[in-house]
């Protein structure tokens, strides 16, 4: 309008005014709209059309031209951002050299230092790496996606949106790991669960970082089931029994190896302790902390009316102190004691037979659903030995103070009697068995193994361990006869105490120097 009215009146100092007033006002919009693109890139259209016309009226002033610069550079930043945009829309991100999209971005900000378009590439930019970060950690590649991270906190180093995506990726990271784990775990009270806790612990690793807590347990949870099923060695439990009760406390044990039977030259040794052979148990066993004792197998008769070997014969064999020797004796059976008077429940059962034994301990399966059986010769020995190779399980010479109770020089029965060869200067203060567990315990938690009472194992009698099972199970003949004694008494002799000491007897045998204990297997 009033460039019209200065066509009309060119002269009119009113109209002059008013179009200065009117281009002042146009150069103040034009100022507003460039402030503007600081945070709303639509704003150049209309500082275009503002600065065409100061340009076109305004030429040689000074303000317009200063203007005019701040818009010519506010248009080649806005056309540097166009590039960024399609070179990020086509090309996207790369991992090494130079992204092409944050170049423009970075050179429309040299133009304009805070151009809101150029900024909002940069995050577009720093986004897009996130994302492939995201799809690296999707795909389980954790490596990649700290590279990829790495990358993008170049791209704005004052943002915090990388950290965040740090921590998101931590998270779901350490919710795979945890699910995992928990996996894992569950699968190892399956039957047949160790391979896909494996595989589970297989994929943990693949994502977890070095030293990862959840895999290290989970690894440990896999070897101990591998060797101990759902147990752990040392520990202990009993077992509900479906008429009542609990069974015997059992002790779980460690797998390992070792050397069994007595090398040529060690003194008591025969050649039934030969050759000495590798025994390797790859799996661990629950063995009863201590022999069986009188009041758990009464259990056993009276849930059963089971009628043991010397009850149905009527006699078993008895130490006599007026003699001072063992001596057949008639109404002797598994309640009573050493001299044939009735026992306390706490002394370990005897005057019982290996099919007695056996009867007992399939007594224990069908109570409690498990598999319950003597142990083996070569886990006899193993859990006797409890790591030691020498040939006592203490080492050689007299038993430490307190350690069992075996053959003592200071040992005197009721009647004063005195063994002739004993342990020199060892006295236990017994004759006869002692209540299980008076003695300390040896390196697997076990009572009395070496001591007490000998005991019954599973396998019948060989001559020597030529063509013995490798493997530590029992080594059993059809119908045979003979069965293995191990461990030594109350009344051994120091050379049938040894860790390699076996004894064949006839299974039926009873007297009051022999009991048994029982494995449970895990």
């Amino acid at each position: 309008l009033y460039l019209a009215l200065a066509e009309l009146f060119p002269d009119d100092e009113e109209v002059a005014a008013g179009l200065d007033q009117a281009l002042d006002a146009l150069a103040a919009r034009l100022d507003g709209s460039l402030q503007a693109l600081d945070h709303d890139p639509s704003a150049l259209g209309p500082a275009q059309q503002a600065g065409a016309v100061l340009d076109e009226l305004r030429p040689d002033d000074e303000g317009t031209r200063a203007l005019l610069e701040r818009l010519e550079q506010a248009r080649r930043s806005h056309h540097q951002s166009a590039l960024g945009e399609r070179a990020l829309a086509n090309g996207g991100v790369s991992l090494e050299g130079e992204i092409p999209a944050e170049a423009h971005f970075r050179e429309a900000l040299e133009l304009r230092a805070q151009d809101a378009r150029a900024l909002q590439g940069l995050a577009a930019v720093e986004s897009a790496l996130i994302r492939q970060a995201e799809q690296a950690a999707d795909d389980d590649d954790y490596p990649l996606a700290r590279r990829w991270l790495d990358r993008a906190a170049r791209v704005r180093p004052e943002a915090s949106a990388v950290e965040d995506a740090r921590q998101r990726l931590v998270a779901g990271r350490s919710a795979k790991i945890r699910a995992l784990r928990a996996s894992g775990i569950a699968a190892l009270s399956e039957p047949d669960g160790i391979a896909e806790a494996q595989r589970q612990l297989e994929a943990m690793l693949r994502i977890a970082p070095p030293g990862e807590p959840a895999a290290t347990e989970l690894r440990e949870r896999i070897e101990l089931a591998t060797h101990y099923g759902l147990f752990r060695p040392g520990q202990a439990f009993t077992e509900a029994l479906s008429s009542g009760g609990r069974g015997p406390e059992m002790v779980v044990i460690p797998h390992g190896a070792f050397r069994m039977g007595a090398p040529v030259g060690e003194p008591g040794s025969t050649d039934a302790e030969r050759p000495v052979r590798e025994v390797r148990f790859d799996r661990g066993l629950a063995v009863s902390r201590t022999e069986v004792t009188v009041g758990e197998f009464r259990r056993f008769i009276s849930a059963t009316g089971y009628r043991t070997r010397a009850v149905r014969r009527g006699y078993s064999v008895v130490y006599d102190e007026r003699s001072g020797n063992m001596v057949r004796r008639s109404g002797v059976d598994w309640s009573s004691d050493y001299v044939g008077e009735p026992a306390d429940d706490d002394q370990p059962v005897i005057h019982v037979s290996a099919q007695d034994a056996v009867a007992y301990a399939e007594w224990l399966a069908e109570q409690t659903g498990r598999n319950y059986r003597l142990p083996s010769e070569a886990e006899f020995e193993y859990m006797l030995r409890a790591g030691s190779q020498s040939p006592y399980p203490w080492g050689e010479g007299a038993p430490p103070a307190g350690s069992g109770n075996f053959t003592g020089g200071g040992d005197r029965s009721p009647g004063g009697r005195e063994w002739r060869n004993a342990f020199d200067g060892y006295s236990d203060d017994a004759w006869g068995p002692a209540p299980v567990g008076s003695y300390a315990p040896n390196a697997f938690g076990l009572h009395d193994v070496a001591g007490n009472v000998s005991e019954w194992v599973a396998d019948c009698w060989h001559d020597s361990y030529r063509r013995a099972p490798a493997d530590g199970r029992a080594w059993i003949n059809p119908g045979c006869r003979d069965k293995v004694v191990r461990g030594g008494s109350w009344a051994n002799s120091p050379a049938q105490t040894r860790s390699a000491w076996r004894l064949g007897s006839p299974s039926t045998t009873t007297n009051a120097r022999v009991g048994f204990r029982v494995v449970r297997e895990i």
